[in-house]
């Protein structure tokens, strides 16, 4: 009876809940892991859209679809583009050789790309798309592969309500603002987004 006892409390640890630790060293297996997995969880709700701010990342505030958010001394800028969302605009990248990292990506019927490009002597400006949403960071090397997983879980977890962005798009929302921003464009090649961090901080 006693040897039935035990057996069965070793089932139990061997057979109960599982953790999956996931490898961050290689950006590549980061993404892979939390993009292929389904995530419904979401802690902040914005206009038309919602989406999970992991642990350890903090919730800033929000510009029209700009979103502001901060870990580890470093600010993370989310844009979510509700527009190309409703008319199911279709995501095309083409992987840059000069960038410290870029690859185009297609996991549960939803595209993007990442693109990581060294801007100074230890500072790297990442560019994440997916799933019509998109995240930009200016960081350390030290702390790319945070970035990347704290990304990678943010933007698997943007949701889109269809009746808001609708009405938002019938009340001529996304008409006339002063900033015309297209998250589909790399900004490798300008200096928008740095211009706009530095203006943040004046």
């Amino acid at each position: 009876m006693r040897k039935i006892w035990i057996l069965g409390i070793l089932l139990l640890f061997l057979t109960g809940c599982t953790v999956v630790r996931i490898d961050t060293q290689t950006i590549d297996n980061t993404i892979g892991v939390v993009l292929s997995k389904p995530n419904k969880l979401y802690n902040r709700i914005g206009k038309g859209y919602k989406y999970y701010v992991p642990r350890g990342v903090t919730y800033i505030d929000t510009n029209e679809l700009n979103d502001k958010l901060y870990s580890n001394g470093t600010y993370y800028y989310l844009y979510v583009d509700a527009i190309s969302y409703y008319h199911k605009k279709d995501i095309t990248y083409q992987t840059n050789p000069k960038a410290y990292y870029s690859r185009s990506i297609q996991k549960n019927g939803k595209k993007g790309y990442l693109e990581i490009n060294k801007i100074d002597k230890d500072r790297y400006y990442i560019e994440f798309l997916y799933n019509y949403a998109k995240i930009e960071v200016i960081t350390d090397k030290s702390e790319i592969n945070s970035v990347i997983l704290n990304s990678s879980y943010i933007l698997s977890t943007v949701k889109f309500n269809n009746k808001v962005v609708k009405l938002m798009l019938n009340d001529n929302y996304f008409i006339n603002k002063e900033e015309k921003y297209d998250v589909f464009t790399t900004k490798k090649q300008n200096n928008y987004f740095l211009e706009y961090v530095e203006g943040k901080k004046k």
